[in-house]
C-alpha cells in the first residue's frame, strides 16, 4: 500500500480528476495549500507598496492505492496537471504502512478498497 501526495495548481484540478476517474480512480482528499518551490513567488503592488509574495496557492491532493495502482495513478495525475512550465507541482509517494475502515475494523489492502 502506498499513499500517494500531490501538488498541482488549481486550474488543474478537474483535468486531474478526469484522468483519475479514467483509470477508475475515484477515493480522494483534496485540500488548499499554499507553497512554492523552484519558482519561487511574484511581487505585487499592495495601496502602493510592493510586496513580495512567496507562497502560492497549489492543490493538495491524497490518494491511498494499494501496489498495484500506483503506476496508474501517477500517470495519471502527470497527464491531468502537466503543462511543461516551472510550477506544475510535485508527487510524492509514501510507503503506507497500515489502513483501517473505522466503520467495518477492515485493515490492509481490504480497507482502501
Amino acid at each position: 500500500m502506498k499513499l500517494i501526495t500531490a501538488y498541482i495548481q488549481p486550474e488543474k484540478l478537474n483535468d486531474v480528476k478526469q484522468e483519475l476517474f479514467k483509470e477508475q480512480i475515484s477515493k480522494m482528499s483534496v485540500t488548499n495549500s499554499l507553497g512554492c518551490g523552484q519558482q519561487g513567488g511574484y511581487t505585487e503592488t499592495y495601496r502602493g507598496v510592493p510586496m513580495e509574495v512567496n507562497l502560492l496557492h497549489k492543490v493538495r491532493i491524497e490518494i491511498a492505492v494499494n501496489d498495484d495502482y500506483v503506476d496508474r495513478t501517477v500517470k495519471a495525475i502527470i497527464r491531468g496537471a502537466k503543462t511543461g512550465k516551472i510550477g506544475d507541482g510535485k508527487i510524492f509517494v509514501v510507503k503506507l504502512e497500515n489502513c483501517i475502515r473505522i466503520r467495518t475494523e477492515e485493515e490492509g489492502k481490504e480497507a482502501i478498497g
